[in-house]
């Protein structure tokens, strides 16, 4: 249940790469893939684990039988609460194990193929650098998306006009007035959105991406991750992100 018998990555930036894949994957299952991961967790069924690959996917599947197994495992028995906690709760849960299990993973790379200090610190940093899943799901992470300011190009429906408009108020300044106010403009755009993770890979914000921000939980998402177009975007009178358009009414 892994990237191959013979999958082992030995350097830091390997492993780093490893981690990046599963917490991409698990993200994924999290929140755009959560009606299929909600199915997939019966509890029902017996002890079922969330596992992320390599690949950026996800499997909920059945332990591994081996004693002591290949990698260390994750929480076994994610399925059964999913019934007796609110939603929210529950893969809050799962996100907080998910985020333990990564490390765990992480680190015994580092142990097996014998990382010193130095790199041990230097794997540390590089994945502390990244929001946590649990971060990523309840959008706790620094500067929330909904204190972004909508003035950029890579915005939703919402806020194209005001891209369009920055200083041009009634042709009042000067061509080179209006260039220095666009790169000032510009500049605090990029500040405001240089903290903003995609809702759904985790991702940091980049200038050079169209993103668009659900008008429900006001996260901000890349285009591609929701498959929405800048052409798309521009018929879309209200856009709901897929975890917002799945959630499901439980009593």
């Amino acid at each position: 249940m892994d990237a191959g018998p013979h999958y082992n990555p030995r350097t830091v930036e390997e492993v780093f790469r490893d981690f990046k894949g599963r917490r991409a994957g698990m993200i994924k299952a999290l929140t755009t893939d959560i009606e299929e991961f909600f199915r997939q967790c019966d509890p029902e069924k017996d002890n079922l684990c969330l596992y992320g690959f390599p690949n950026e996917q996800w499997e909920v599947n059945l332990p591994a039988e081996e004693v002591p197994p290949e990698l260390p495992e994750p929480a076994l028995g994610i399925n059964f609460a999913r019934d007796g906690m609110q939603d929210k709760d529950w893969l809050s849960l799962v996100a907080v194990h998910s985020d333990a299990w990564l490390l765990a993973v992480a680190f015994y790379f580092g142990a097996r193929f014998g990382f010193d200090s130095a790199d041990r610190k230097r794997l540390f940093t590089m994945i502390n650098d990244l929001p946590t899943i649990f971060e990523v799901l309840t959008g706790s992470a620094k500067k929330q998306t909904k204190e972004k300011p909508s003035i950029s190009n890579h915005t939703n429906s919402k806020s194209k006009s005001s891209s369009k408009g920055r200083g041009s108020e009634s042709g009042k300044y000067s061509k080179q007035t209006k260039n220095e106010e666009d790169e000032v403009l510009d500049e605090d755009d990029d500040e405001d959105h240089g903290e903003t993770l995609c809702g759904a890979c985790g991702e940091y914000y980049a200038s050079d991406e169209f993103w668009i921000c659900c008008d429900i939980c006001e996260k901000w998402f890349h285009g591609k991750c929701v498959k929405i177009t800048p052409a798309r975007a521009e018929h879309i009178k209200q856009y709901k992100c897929p975890s917002c358009s799945n959630k499901r009414v439980r009593p």
